[in-house]
């Protein structure tokens, strides 16, 4: 062996040293300048280390028996890769979709619908007319049958000149050797399966609704809704749900905007009602519970509150729903009874809806949202919200104007109060809170009368009047006199003295107001338990597949066994993989 061969001056070689006639594998300099070494007179290569301040020569490497040559570093082979083109990219992200959706068609199995729908949170800002537009040409066929979804998409993202039929690289090396292996035969024309269809729909809804083409896209939706109406299959449940929320944001996007009784919201409820009673006969439980967020979203943003409350009285939520749309529905209810002033039925839906609420930073909007309606309803209670709510680094800012009302609120002060909401009354208009808030100024009131009657054991109705800028001593009296029938105080009330005379406060700690709020805290934690076992998910029919699988086993086990009895098999044929009865 060459390695054998001891050196000319009879020493021992060095380990890892080159030959003369073998190919030199080059490595980083910088650990063969650690590893090689020697000493002074010996006949072997020695790398000596270079000094910061001195440079290599610029030479280029010689080339090996090959003729290739070994690149320095491998940091510089990263750095001389191909970066991938964004466009390819996006093309490739949308088109890997499509085998999850082949596979929830295939298995039946809507997990991998929903893992699609997913992907469009981190599609859409990518996507452009010319990527869309050649995605559906690669993807749809020059046959009849898809020419005419295949143009729908096209003429909705403003690229009907593009030809279908256009192939990528890879699927052009696939199909020459396809025509290469079967030159006789023709090639089979594959259909695109109605998921893909929609999918790609939802995409060009979430271009024109990003690129606020809202007329363009509510007439596209409009068709897309019309195809999944006539389209029967449960695998489109979850596609058609979000088809239908893209239709109704771009209705509420168009003029005259609601609450307008000429807006397009009102327009499309029919095309709702009829979704949600097909989705109803189907068993749809996405589409279901969807479109009957849709249509509370829809009557209240008219203020049309009797029809909503209709419509949650005469239909029944889905049990299975997606906990977004069940946060969502919650939050509609929690509105609506809040504005029928049954604030005990809003405070536990808007509970319930801020704890449902995703802790992803995509959904702080909706919980900003729910969170302004629940600390209002908790005013309107007679409660005063935790000061921790308002210190949440991503709430602080949002509830700001909320927090001085709330200070307004627990101190009784009617004057801040009212330069509160006249402060920002712009803010709590957009917020949808507005009436809600002005119903605050008794709250406000008895609030101060509470207030008093702990701080004073008789007070007269003249100081009452000045500490709560009312203006005159009988509308203080009458005040005072529904609290105490209200049972906010604990007093007595003296006309003909013309003051209030408080009653000893007991320890709260004998009475049952711990237990109840002991127990209201149970039953919240049991109903979240409950839910969270309801909603997890499993493949549907998989008990089925596994009983099919383990069928056949067992059927190709008794021919095995027969045909050995038989004598045709032996042990060799088997291959050592049987195993008996």
């Amino acid at each position: 062996m060459p390695g054998k061969t001891p050196n000319s001056n009879g020493k021992e070689p060095v380990e890892h040293a080159p030959r003369n006639n073998q190919d030199v594998d080059m490595t980083d300099e910088k650990s063969s300048m650690k590893k090689k070494g020697g000493k002074e007179g010996e006949d072997v290569n020695v790398v000596v280390p270079l000094l910061k301040n001195t440079r290599q020569s610029s030479a280029p490497p010689p080339p090996d028996a090959e003729g290739d040559v070994a690149m320095d570093d491998p940091d510089k082979a990263e750095d001389m890769e191909v970066q991938v083109d964004p466009v390819t990219q996006a093309i490739t992200d949308i088109k890997g979709n499509f085998a999850l959706l082949d596979r929830a068609v295939a298995l039946f199995d809507a997990r991998f619908s929903l893992r699609a729908l997913r992907s469009i949170s981190s599609l859409r800002k990518r996507l452009t007319p010319d990527i869309l537009a050649q995605v559906v040409a690669e993807t749809f066929p020059a046959s009849p049958a898809s020419a005419s979804v295949a143009k729908n998409l096209l003429a909705a993202i403003g690229k009907q000149d593009v030809p279908l039929g256009r192939q990528s690289g890879s699927e052009m090396e696939v199909d020459s050797e396809a025509k290469a292996s079967a030159k006789n035969g023709k090639k089979e024309v594959k259909d695109v399966i109605p998921e893909i269809d929609i999918f790609l729909s939802i995409l060009v809804q979430v271009y024109l609704f990003d690129s606020k083409q809202f007329r363009q896209g509510s007439e596209f939706s409009k068709q897309v809704c019309d195809r999944i109406h006539s389209l029967n299959r449960r695998t489109l449940d979850s596609l058609s749900a979000k088809v239908y929320f893209y239709y109704s944001l771009f209705c509420e996007q168009l003029q005259p905007l609601p609450p307008s009784p000429q807006s397009p919201v009102v327009a499309i409820r029919p095309t709702l009602l009829a979704a949600l009673r097909t989705a109803v006969l189907r068993k749809d439980i996405d589409t279901q519970a969807s479109v009957v967020v849709l249509l509370l979203r829809n009557y209240l943003l008219t203020s049309h509150i009797s029809q909503a409350d209709l419509l949650v009285s005469h239909t029944q939520f889905p049990e299975n729903a997606a906990n977004n749309q069940v946060a969502r529905f919650l939050y509609y209810l929690g509105r609506i009874r809040a504005i029928q002033l049954r604030y005990t039925e809003a405070h536990e839906h808007l509970t319930a809806a801020t704890r449902k609420a995703p802790a992803s930073s995509c959904a702080l909007g909706f919980s900003q949202t729910a969170t302004k309606l629940l600390l209002v309803v908790e005013l309107l209670m007679g409660d005063i919200p935790e000061r921790a709510t308002f210190r949440a680094t991503n709430m602080e800012q949002a509830l700001h104007p909320y927090f001085l009302l709330v200070q307004a609120v627990r101190v009784g002060n009617l004057e801040d109060f009212e330069t509160t909401i006249a402060d920002h009354a712009d803010t709590f208009r957009r917020d949808g809170t507005y009436t809600l808030i002005l119903r605050l100024r008794q709250n406000v009131i008895k609030t101060g009368i509470r207030m008093m009657s702990l701080s004073y054991s008789r007070i007269s109705l003249r100081d009452i009047c000045i500490r709560l800028h009312l203006g005159s001593e009988e509308s203080a009296e009458y005040i005072v006199a529904k609290a105490i029938r209200d049972g906010v105080i604990e007093a007595t009330l003296d006309r003909e003295h013309g003051f209030m005379k408080s009653k000893e406060v007991g320890d709260v700690y004998a009475t049952r107001e711990p237990g109840e709020a002991f127990h209201d805290r149970i039953r919240a934690c049991l109903s979240l338990h409950d839910e969270s076992v309801k909603a997890m998910r499993f493949p549907m029919n998989q008990h089925r597949l596994e009983l099919k699988n383990a069928q056949e086993a067992r059927e190709r086990e008794r021919e095995m066994a027969k045909e050995i009895q038989e004598g045709d098999l032996d042990e060799d044929d088997l291959g050592g993989d049987f195993e008996g009865m």
